[in-house]
């Protein structure tokens, strides 16, 4: 069965899933990074499989949303904060060694994370993990000049009124999620989950990240870790999808960026590949990491 518990962090606590008993020989648990900022681990439920792989898989909703949600001030929300959080959990937990898996902003900061040269980090697993926010702000808005005429009409409207919380124009938005983030229509359970909390609570998003995914105001706006990717020193599993905001320019600039690291495009999928394609994902996943530990 799975354990859940909680950590004091940062004024708050810091929740947590285990799934799976325990590590078999050679093996060596995942820790999972989830996306947003702020938004809630739940869309990353299709990795629990790994766990069958014979380690742990560690999820944790990070300070600030879903069940580790606490009220703080919006200059608490830093890069520092999160990288400090993952090195609480592995502490609290005893993840001496270990893989980290990121999405998306998990990614980001797993690799912030594998910056600080933190002892026993065995791999990481980036899915859609930009090393730009220029970049990625660029091209997703590329990717919003493609949407239908009238869909960029309603969004060009709300953008100039300021009007970004309107029923239309979370609707126009969702039209880019449907074809950039996550193809399954409607949304699996999980990743609707995922969808509440962010909207429950949104403050963590609104201050790093901004109103959504491609009108970028918020403190990551001029992210960007290119010039450090060559001190990233662990085995890197790059993964994205065909039709993702993760385009195929930026996952070209993270593989050349980390030496050594493989980059693997599925083509059926946007920027939940391990939604989109789970079995193909696990199996890819699990791979990599039996490799690793082989070495």
């Amino acid at each position: 069965m799975p354990t859940e518990g909680r950590i004091p962090y940062a004024g708050g606590e810091t929740w947590y899933r285990i799934v799976g008993d325990g590590e078999e020989p050679g093996k060596l648990p995942l820790l999972c990074l989830h996306g947003g900022p702020g938004a809630p681990h739940d869309y990353l439920e299709p990795l629990e499989q790994l766990a069958a792989t014979g380690r742990r898989v560690v999820f944790y909703d990070q300070i600030g949303c879903g069940r580790s949600w606490v009220e703080k001030p919006a200059e608490l929300w830093t890069v520092e904060l999160f990288v400090a959080e993952v090195q609480a959990v592995r502490d609290a937990l005893g993840l001496d060694r270990t893989h980290v898996f990121g999405s998306s902003w998990g990614g980001m900061l797993a690799m912030e994370y594998a910056l600080t040269r933190p002892a026993g980090l065995a791999s990481l697993v980036l899915s859609s993990s930009p090393a730009s926010i220029p970049l990625w702000e660029e091209e997703t808005g590329r990717l919003r000049r493609e949407l239908p005429a009238e869909v960029q009409a309603v969004l060009d409207e709300h953008e100039q009124a300021g009007t970004l919380d309107s029923p239309e124009y979370e609707a126009a938005t969702m039209e880019f999620y449907k074809r950039h983030v996550c193809r399954i229509d409607p949304f699996p359970d999980f990743v609707r989950r995922t969808f509440d909390g962010l909207a429950a609570h949104p403050d963590v998003y609104l201050t790093m990240q901004g109103p959504n995914e491609f009108v970028i105001t918020g403190t990551l706006r001029t992210w960007n870790i290119t010039g450090r990717l060559g001190e990233i020193a662990v085995p890197t599993l790059i993964t994205a999808g065909a039709h993702d905001e993760f385009t195929p320019l930026q996952a070209k600039h993270l593989n050349d960026g980390i030496e050594g690291s493989e980059l693997v495009t599925f083509e059926s999928s946007s920027h939940m590949q391990f939604v989109e394609e789970p079995e193909r994902y696990r199996d890819l996943a699990a791979a990599f990491l039996d490799r690793v530990e082989r070495r």
